[in-house]
This record gives structure tokens, sequence and C-alpha cells, in this order.
């Protein structure tokens, strides 16, 4: 008679479990997890592949990997705290509690509210700044250089999503409570809702991965590629600068809990964190991202919601480099899953597994979503590169000036120095904070005035204008911002 009652869940759980494989065989993900829980039982915690390609170290549902901007939810979460703690509103502005805080618009540093962080509506480009701390900068650096950002959009009218803006939240939670973002993290959430393998910031992954390792995705020749990610590719340095937005790790069965708690209206296994009305707050979709004939999906603080016409889905993605994540919930099915990977292929392969799990207590029609993704991505990747043939073929190519016109200093607003130096025959750079260990690196020709280097675990590129006896550059900070050229300096 138990053994009848078990089987549905058990069926559930393999079909579930084989379609996982099937994803991960169809983007050739090295390693990922996946844990489902529906009417608050779990379903399945269960890992797939490896932690390292070829290594033979089993995932498992205790496996730790890196959730990327899944984290922005927990600080959201946070926030609510603070006002329901009364020390924050989330209408006031900002400059009430950071007197620090400063934006390229005046009228911006003297208005934007605590709710615009958590919305994406500040103004900034979407992913502006995301790619600094590649350079060597921590936070507090960073924070001071949203100042010389200039906006894209005008505040609160357009959706663009930005993680160094949550720097400013961290400072906030940080200023009314006198304890750090992290603290609060652990006392207030993780603690609370048992999450005792969840980690913050470099350390705490290095700490409790066992040789789970990040793995680029490439596609190549008509394939998608895995390769494992090693040194200063790993940007490990990035996962604690960006804290507040995307430096949590976690496992499946700790990040359940994380699905469970939102599905409970703020109550869990008889503790209250948020009350009810905090929790609608945080589910309450405020600006749309994207529209089209079958679905809308609107953006919460930190959570996206798709209303389709079938169901409505909670979720939110997290790529770091070499990791992605998906944390879902579908309140009307009381349903939550999450899912982990150390590979850095695009949303298709989380999507595919999120679809098929929701279609399957919706009774919907079985769709082999992954399949319909992966045909679609392999052909908008081959269009791809063949442009890129047919640009590279036809590329005029142009010689540099002499390498020695490059060399000196150069100064800029807010990144600090840079030394442009030759060193038997070959050009380098020389910029970052002081500290960071990783400053130089060797400068590879492009085009003409242009070259490239790479840092951290990211690419830039800078090119050089000559005019007369001045010399500047323009270094392309990867969302082709640069925030003024770096002016040649004694």
């Amino acid at each position: 008679m138990i053994l009848l009652l078990l089987l549905p869940s058990l069926l559930m759980a393999q079909d579930f479990a084989a379609y996982a494989r099937k994803v991960a065989k169809d983007w050739n993900i090295v390693g990922s997890a996946l844990a489902v829980i529906k009417d608050d039982k779990m379903v399945m915690a269960e890992g797939f592949g490896e932690r390292f390609k070829g290594s033979g170290r089993a995932v498992d549902a205790n496996t730790v990997f890196q959730i990327g901007s899944v984290t922005k939810s927990f600080t959201a979460t946070l926030m609510a705290m603070m006002v329901e703690d009364s020390l924050v509103r989330w209408e006031d502005p900002i400059k009430m509690y950071l007197l620090e805080f400063e934006m390229f618009d005046p009228w911006l540093t003297d208005n934007l509210q605590v709710r615009d962080l958590f919305l994406h509506r500040t103004g900034l480009p979407s992913q502006g700044g995301t790619y600094i701390p590649c350079l060597g900068y921590d936070r507090d650096d960073v924070f001071d250089m949203i100042k010389y950002m200039p906006l894209a959009t005008s505040p609160r009218t357009t959706y663009a999503y930005n993680n160094i803006i949550f720097l400013v939240a961290q400072r906030i939670i940080e200023s009314v409570t006198g304890k750090s973002w992290e603290e609060n993290l652990q006392e207030r959430i993780f603690d609370p809702l048992g999450m005792t393998r969840t980690f913050v910031n470099e350390s705490g992954f290095t700490s409790a991965a066992e040789g789970n390792t990040p793995h680029e995705t490439v596609y190549r020749d008509g394939t998608i590629r895995t390769n494992p990610m090693e040194g200063e590719e790993q940007a490990l340095h990035w996962l604690t600068a960006i804290g507040p937005a995307g430096s949590i790790s976690s496992t499946v069965t700790d990040m359940i809990q994380w699905s469970r708690f939102h599905l409970s209206n703020g109550t869990l296994d008889g503790k209250t964190l948020l009350q009810p009305s905090s929790m609608e707050y945080l589910h309450k979709g405020q600006l749309i991202t994207s529209q089209n004939h079958t679905k809308t999906t609107v953006y919460a603080p930190c959570w996206f919601i798709e209303q389709n016409n079938q169901y409505r889905v909670y979720f939110h993605t997290g790529t770091t480099w070499g990791f992605t994540a998906l944390c879902a919930f579908v309140p009307e099915l009381n349903l939550g899953m999450m899912w982990l990977s150390n590979c850095e292929p695009p949303s298709d392969p989380r999507y595919a597994i999120m679809r098929h799990i929701i279609d399957h207590y919706m009774n919907l029609p079985y769709t082999d979503y992954s399949e319909e993704y992966l045909k679609k991505y392999l052909e908008e990747n081959k269009n791809e590169a063949d442009k890129e043939a047919a640009a590279k073929a036809s590329e005029v190519k142009e010689t540099s000036a002499p390498y020695g016109q490059y060399v000196g200093k150069y100064r800029h607003e807010c990144l600090g120095e840079a030394f442009i130096t030759l060193e038997e025959g070959d050009l380098y750079i020389t910029l970052g904070p002081e500290s960071w260990p990783n400053r130089k690196h060797k400068l590879t020709h492009i085009n003409a005035h242009c070259f490239g280097f790479r840092s951290g675990g990211a690419g830039f590129k800078l090119k050089f204008l000559m005019e007369g006896d001045v010399i500047t550059f323009d270094l392309d900070l990867g969302e082709n911002e640069n925030m003024g050229l770096w002016r040649a300096s004694k």
C-alpha cells in the first residue's frame, strides 16, 4: 500500500531526472543539479554529471554552485526586513541614509528612491559597470564610480538590468543595522531557513566547492563545447566585488528552502521572517520587461513574473563566470524548483527544464523545449559566425603607430592611473588598484590604433587617439561605456 502511494512521486522524480539528463546532453553541460518541491513535499533533489570535466567526480544534491543573480532576491528580502523594522521606507530618497551617495545627475542624487534600486529603473545603462571589478576594483571603488556614469534613460521610465546599483542597497542595509550585508544574510535568512550549505563571496565558494569548477560554453563549428575555466578566468574577485548582486553560492537542497519560503508567504516551519504584506510587495510586478502575443513578463523587486495564457510563474536566473542558475515557483500549483549548473550556456536549457516541470503538473501535452531552443540557438549562432567571418574577410587591416609613441602614463578621472610600457617589442598596460596582484597585461594588436587585453576573466578593448602631440585612449569597459578618456599625464 505504501509503495502504491509513493509510486506517482517516484515516477515524477524519474521523469524530471531523465529530462534534466537530456537537457545536459543537448547543451553539453558538464555538471548540474535539480530540486523540485510540490505541496511542501520534496519530489526530488539530485545531481547529474561531473564537478570537473573528465574527473569522474559526481555532482550530487549537496554540491555547492554559484547562484549568481538569484542573490538579488536575498538582498531585496533583507531590505523588506529593514522596512518591517521601520528602519527604512521603500519610497525614501537614498540620500536620507547615505550622505555619500551620488549619481551623475544632481537631481537623481537627491531623488532616487530605495525601491528604484530593486526594479532596475535608476537610469543607469543596462549592465553598466558589471565588468569594472575585473580590473581589480572592489565594492567601495565601484560604489564611488557610480557618480561618473552618464545615464542611459530617464529614471523610473525604463527597465535596464544593472548589477552595481545593488552596492547602494548593501550600504543602506549596513548603515541602518550596523552589521555587514553578509552578517545580516546569515542571521536573518540562512540560519532561520536552515541553509547550512550556503555561502557568500569568493572565500565562501572556494571553501565549499569541493572541486566544482566553472566551465566556459562556446559555439564552434556547429557544436557546443565546454572547457574548464582556470585561474584568473574564473573571476572569483568579481564574485566578491559584486557582492549583493550575485555572490551567493549554495546547493539545490538549500535553495529549495528559498522556494518554500516564498511559497509560504514569509512563514516557514513555524518561523515568520516576513509578514504577508511584505511578501506581497516583493511579488508585485511593477515594470514590463517583455511582451508578445503569448505572454507578458513584468519585474517585481528581484523576481520576473511571467503571465501566459496557461499559468503564472515567478523566477530569476543567475549567471556568473562558468555557473548558471534558475530559481522558480508557481504559487497556484504550490510548486517550486531550483536548477544549478557549472557551465554557462544561454538561459534556454534552464527554461526548458522549468517549462517541462510546470507542463507536467498542468497536464499539458509533452513539448521538448530543449530541442526547440537548441535548434534555434545553433541556427542563430551559425548565422552570427558567418557574418563575423564575412566582416573579418572584408576588413581593411591598418598598421599601428610605432609602439613607442603609445608609451607613457595616463590618467582617468575615476579609474586612476594607467601605464603603457614597451618590453621586448610588446606593449603592456598596467592599471587598477595597487593592491590588485594582476595589474599588468599584454596588449594584443587588433587593427590600426586598437588593442585588446584580458583581466580578471573579461576581455577589454582600448583605442588610442592620436591628435598631434596629444595622445589619449578610450577603454571599452564591456558595455561600450568609458566614462571619459584616459589622458596622457606626466
